[in-house]
């Protein structure tokens, strides 16, 4: 009896815990930047491989155990990229920015200001 308690207990907490709770679509993605840059002015990236994560419209860059997040713009396009690409874009103090990533395979491009 005191089992069937605990498993009705466990089941309602369960359902509780997710039933305010809606899931959020993101997307995770390699790129690698071929030297250091900026995005959105103020976060700085090294040269390196990255996992980008992308979710609603903030964008995690993620090396090591180094992680990163922005705002961005995320547009999808009606056609899928052939592979990655990042636009970069030279700051009037010569410092790079990334402008934005179209992520090879996916219609998904993510701009940043």
């Amino acid at each position: 009896m005191l089992t069937k308690f605990v498993v009705a207990f466990c089941v309602l907490a369960l359902a509780a815990g997710f039933a305010g709770s809606v899931p959020t679509k993101t997307a995770t993605y390699h790129i690698v930047l071929s030297e250091p840059a900026t995005v959105n002015g103020t976060v700085a990236l090294k040269a390196g491989e990255y996992r980008v994560t992308v979710a609603g419209d903030k964008v995690t860059f993620q090396i090591g155990r180094d992680s990163k997040e922005v705002a961005a713009k995320v547009e999808t396009t009606e056609k899928k990229f052939e592979q990655n690409m990042v636009q970069y874009l030279e700051q009037p103090d010569k410092k790079i920015a990334v402008k934005e990533i179209c992520f090879g395979g996916s219609k998904t491009k993510v701009v940043f200001n």
